[in-house]
């Protein structure tokens, strides 16, 4: 089992406090991060630095280790999954709108890990006790196809392939307003917001982010879009086609405050194919999956007659 997960990155502005760089490079709030550079978990060109305003300089290394989670309590529970495909080192699942991945403050029960640990007889156990064989996640509100890894071997080479941009993800969502092109490239630096800690933001020290939309049909007031993912940030679909002017449709966090139809549910978002290499075999595997009825209502609602 990997003893937790080691991000790297050289610092670019002058003067950025060392808390912000790590929160933003490890993708953690900047009070965890606060937390990791007092345990001496934050190294500055190769040396621990225990103070979390000291101010970098470009061109310096920075290593944050982030420890691997304490185990959870987390339990099987008899929850309906649909297994869209399994054999002995994968699995396909999708995962409905509303149904956290895995175990955290305030979900630690009824989340895809609790149904996995009963539906499923192996699961890797690279990302720990709280997130065993979850190699990538989606949003609590949006619904779609995940990979599985059931052990290591499949783990390892599954992450691989998300950190080569190998892995083939496109997501189905219906965004706010008529598309001036009919497709596009929304490329911005991923982060935590500058202020508001629960929000990401594309912000200069970010993580490369990168995504690719095309419109599939226009709506009432808005375009049912296809986005494919180069990178895959926290939130990345919904920040960067905010930023162009486009959020998602019925997003609580990214979208305006009074939306122009009573959407309920959060964000009309769905991951509906992936593609990726067996790690065993070397074959090929693409799999899609429907929306679910709450999306497809809005979509004949909003429907062009």
């Amino acid at each position: 089992m990997i003893d937790g997960t080691v991000f790297e990155g050289v610092a670019r502005a002058d003067g950025e406090r060392l808390d912000v760089f790590a929160a933003a490079l490890a993708d953690v709030t900047r009070s965890r991060a606060g937390t990791l550079i007092r345990e001496g978990r934050v190294r500055v060109d190769g040396a621990a630095q225990s103070k979390a305003g000291f101010k970098l300089k470009p061109g310096m290394a920075v290593r944050v280790e982030v420890p691997a989670a304490a185990p959870t309590a987390a339990q099987p529970e008899d929850i309906d999954l649909d297994i869209v495909y399994q054999d002995a080192d994968v699995a396909v699942v999708f995962k409905p709108s509303g149904m956290v991945v895995h175990p955290a403050a305030g979900n630690e029960t009824g989340t895809l890990v609790n149904a996995l640990l009963a539906r499923l007889d192996n699961l890797s156990g690279i990302g720990g006790e709280i997130r065993p064989g979850i190699v990538h996640r989606i949003d609590k509100d949006t619904s779609g196809l995940l990979l599985v890894a059931k052990n290591d071997m499949a783990h390892v080479s599954l992450s691989e392939q998300i950190k080569a941009h190998t892995v083939h993800r496109a997501y189905r969502a219906i965004v706010i307003g008529g598309m001036k092109q009919p497709s596009g490239t929304v490329e911005g630096p991923i982060g935590r917001h500058p202020t508001d800690r629960k929000r990401m933001a594309i912000v200069p020290d970010g993580r490369e982010a990168v995504t690719h939309w095309s419109a599939l049909e226009p709506l009432r007031g808005a375009t049912l879009i296809e986005a494919r993912l180069t990178t895959g940030r926290t939130h990345q679909i919904r920040v960067h086609m905010a930023s162009i002017g486009h959020p998602v449709l019925g997003d609580p966090v990214y979208g305006p405050k009074k939306s122009p139809y009573p959407v309920d549910g959060g964000q009309l978002l769905h991951a509906y194919r992936i593609g990726f290499v067996h790690p065993r075999t070397g074959e090929e595997l693409i799999f899609e999956a429907d929306p679910e009825p709450r999306f497809t209502y809005w979509l004949e609602k909003l429907r062009i007659q």
